[in-house]
């Protein structure tokens, strides 16, 4: 961690500290959560709890309440502190830290009447590394949909920069794999070439796999082909565009485009962003 500056981070604070993360699988995994890690501190005391969602204001958590958490609250003035370990993608070592709070309210969890869903209120600015964290995630799927035609045309450079090492790709189509090469990526969907018949393709669902170094993340993401055309000069292929399905887009995959996109320099003309967006 530690790879963002601090203005970056205070960026990240001040446009996101008002959103709520909820924790689904998909979250759990870009972010590294360690789920068997957290807990809740109150006086010297530890209760496990699983974390519902977090701001960088507060956060809601499920605890058990059948172990005398209710009533170390209640001598402590709500006062608590939350452990959090994270161990993102590509990272060597965990982060760990707490974060100060206090208790708002609780209530029970679903029609359990052993745990309870709380509501707690950081009372200070969580640590930098968690700002890091959540932010990254936060700017990716908000880029995702405010960039989400931005195209990114696999050239030498920005294959490098997406550590993405070969175009040579699989898509597969009736869940039969099929070689193809990626010719660019956006948020929304990707370019390919193909051995095939252009009027046999078009509108077929496939999902196409996208291969990431460094580290090694492997995506396959389901669509459909919205557009195809002949590819000139060669009879037997075809050029296909492919729209995601909107609902199952990974979140690692959206934060690798938006790392690249963003680190590009808006006036770098030389990744052919700009030209290839404006078509």
């Amino acid at each position: 961690m530690g790879v963002l500056t601090s203005q970056k981070i205070s960026v990240y604070y001040d446009r996101f500290k008002g959103i709520d993360v909820t924790f689904t699988k998909d979250m759990i995994q870009v972010t590294g959560l360690l789920t068997q890690q957290i807990h809740l501190k109150c006086g010297n005391d530890f209760w496990p709890c699983v974390v519902y969602t977090v701001s960088f204001g507060g956060a809601k958590v499920v605890a058990n309440v059948k172990t005398g958490l209710l009533t170390k609250l209640q001598a402590n003035n709500n006062f608590v502190s939350i452990r959090f370990s994270f161990k993102p993608p590509g990272e060597t070592n965990a982060v760990t830290f707490f974060v100060t709070a206090r208790v708002l309210g609780s209530a029970p969890y679903g029609n359990s009447q052993d745990v309870n869903m709380f509501n707690i209120q950081f009372t200070n600015r969580p640590p930098d590394d968690f700002i890091e964290i959540i932010g990254r995630v936060l700017d990716a799927n908000i880029n995702s949909a405010k960039r989400k035609d931005a195209r990114v045309p696999l050239t030498p450079d920005n294959m490098r920069k997406l550590n993405i090492s070969s175009s040579e790709s699989a898509v597969f189509i009736q869940g039969v794999p099929r070689r193809c090469i990626l010719r660019d990526l956006s948020f929304s969907g990707s370019k390919i070439i193909m051995m095939g018949v252009a009027k046999f393709l078009l509108d077929k669902e496939a999902s196409i796999r996208v291969d990431f170094n460094d580290p090694r993340e492997v995506f396959t993401i389901k669509g459909k082909f919205v557009r195809a055309e002949n590819v000139e000069g060669k009879k037997e292929m075809v050029a296909l565009g492919l729209q995601y399905d909107e609902a199952v887009i990974p979140m690692g995959y959206k934060i690798r485009l938006n790392d690249m996109l963003t680190s590009t320099s808006a006036g770098n003309r030389g990744t052919g962003l700009d030209e290839e967006a404006a078509k």
